[in-house]
């Protein structure tokens, strides 16, 4: 048995034990979570979904599948996740739900998001794609939302080659997403609803169960490579190393800095001279979702000033298991030696 099988179950099963929920549905990957959870809870034609412009498009475009529209809210600038403070003034007759996305690993502020969603009537689909084992007080994310999605794509925390988990504590959400993944069946042959093919195999699902029982222990590794970084980078004029809010647990996924207009070389530069020593730095998004070719030919046309300004000042740099304590010392040489050159 190589396509959901006896792993896949077991998987679901350990996935769900480990966040604290009641089900957990094993998928294709973390777009396919995020589009299941969207035709669930019943979007369609016309109907808006809150979400950010800083994320993969992945988190937009799953609106669109349904035949949904993306409304993006501007970010908080020291979290870099959607600020609830705006997302009031957003909300009109036709919005449905929420999709906070907890970027970079480190929690969007859930409790704000979910109180809004409850007086609004509003559903919350959480996109933990970044952030397995991420946590606000003793609370991982993916157990705030009506619906909470993970992916376990190569880069991800946890990985399994390519796949997705949705986790809920809705039965019936459960159920209808074992249909849709699965050609709408009930049982062999017999099918009650128009669903996919989107199953996850047995392998992916051995990989994860092994991955699963690591990720608490390569968390810790990440956070512990980003501390150091963040101790040595905030010692250096016109970088602000990653913020992390107290009580959330911030686990890395990307660490993600910003370099102020007077360092004396330019953001690019920066990256070219990390690149140059064989250091995977790179810019992160290049533009918000709503600046893509997709959604200007959509007529989008929407201006978040706060996302604007940071995604030109981003720099990302690796804190995986991998990366060893002389790989963390050279890129903060390279950064120092960027820092003290001539303008």
């Amino acid at each position: 048995m190589l396509a959901q099988g006896e792993r896949v179950r077991e998987f679901e099963r350990r996935f769900a034990e480990y966040l604290g929920v009641k089900y957990a549905v094993a998928v294709a990957n973390g777009t396919s979570a995020l589009d299941l959870a969207l035709r669930v809870i019943g979007i369609q034609d016309g109907d808006e979904v809150i979400t950010t412009p800083f994320s993969f498009v992945a988190t937009a475009n799953s609106v669109l599948y349904q035949g949904g529209k993306p409304v993006f809210v501007d970010i908080d600038r020291r979290t870099y996740n959607i600020n609830p403070d705006l997302i009031e003034k957003r909300v009109t007759e036709d919005t449905k739900a929420i999709i906070p996305v907890h970027l970079f690993g480190h929690p969007a502020d859930m409790e704000t998001i979910v109180n809004i969603a409850r007086d609004k009537h509003l559903f919350v689909i959480e996109d933990a794609a970044q952030a397995h084992g991420a946590s606000i007080g003793s609370k991982k994310v993916g157990t705030f939302g009506d619906l909470s999605t993970f992916s376990f794509y190569a880069t991800k925390n946890m990985t399994t080659g390519e796949g997705g988990m949705i986790t809920t504590d809705n039965e019936g959400f459960a159920e209808k997403l074992r249909l849709l993944r699965d050609h709408g069946q009930s049982k062999r042959y017999e099918h009650i609803m128009l669903g996919y093919n989107l199953r996850m195999t047995d392998i992916e699902a051995a990989i994860g169960i092994g991955q699963l029982e690591k990720l608490d222990l390569m968390n810790q590794t990440r956070i512990n490579n980003a501390d150091y970084l963040s101790n040595q980078l905030s010692k250096i004029p016109h970088i602000t190393p990653p913020y992390v809010k107290e009580g959330y647990r911030h686990v890395f996924h990307q660490y993600s800095f910003t370099v102020d207009s007077d360092f004396p070389v330019s953001r690019d530069a920066m990256i070219k001279a990390l690149n140059e020593k064989g250091i995977g730095a790179r810019h992160g998004y290049p533009m918000p979702i709503y600046a893509q070719p997709l959604y200007r030919d959509m007529g989008y046309r929407e201006h978040c000033p706060v996302t604007e300004q940071v995604i030109p000042k981003m720099v990302q740099l690796p804190v995986h298991p991998a990366v060893a304590r002389a790989d963390l010392e050279e890129m903060v040489s390279v950064i120092h030696d960027c820092a003290t050159k001539k303008s």
